[in-house]
């Protein structure tokens, strides 16, 4: 589990495909602190660390991660939003995040807006995945609150320190993001859905 509070970003520093997974050699400030077999979510999607240096770490994405996520597109050179999992007991800063991405979303408008920004994104509209105005939304691993809900696309207001400790700084018109939709959300809809069958 992650709270969607992004703790750095990280340097793509190597990418080597073996058969239908992809191996991602991030170098960044955690890695000394990291173990082999620990959870970090990348962009939002929870990878495994399978070996690591002082300055570097690898994780593994496999071809359904690489398949319902925009992991596979990374490129030598970019950054990503790193979150270790969340130390239960400590505070919820953002809201409950699971690293598992419901699909990918793209940008489709970037305005500034007087000292920060709104981002506006569309998805496919899918049966569990609903935003609404006040809820939570998670882009790229970034836990973030709905400003404009409609029925297939979202926008999202942006503080300065947000934007310069994230991805989002990188986003241009027609970039590819990681999307997981507010789980309790996803649940509510479920149980509703269930009851009118």
């Amino acid at each position: 589990m992650f709270t969607g509070i992004i703790e750095t970003l990280g340097k793509v520093v190597g990418i080597e495909r073996q058969q239908g997974n992809m191996d991602i050699c991030i170098e960044c400030a955690l890695a000394k602190d990291l173990k082999i077999d620990q959870s970090v979510a990348h962009n939002g999607v929870c990878l495994t660390v399978v070996s690591k240096t002082d300055k570097q770490y690898t994780v593994t994405a496999i071809a359904e991660t690489l398949e319902k996520t925009a992991i596979g597109s990374l490129q030598i050179g970019e950054f990503v939003n790193l979150e270790r999992a969340m130390i239960m007991g400590s505070r919820l800063d953002g809201h409950i995040v699971q690293g598992h991405v419901d699909q990918t979303g793209i940008c489709t408008q970037i305005k500034e807006t007087d000292g920060s920004w709104l981002f506006s994104f569309s998805y496919e509209k899918g049966p569990q995945n609903v935003t609404i105005e006040k809820g939570s939304i998670t882009i790229d691993g970034t836990s973030l609150t709905v400003v404009d809900s409609k029925a297939n696309s979202f926008s999202v207001a942006i503080i300065p320190y947000t934007y310069e400790h994230t991805r989002f700084k990188q986003y241009k018109i027609g970039t590819l993001v990681n999307l997981e939709f507010d789980v309790i959300g996803k649940y509510v809809k479920r149980l509703l859905e269930v009851r009118t069958d």
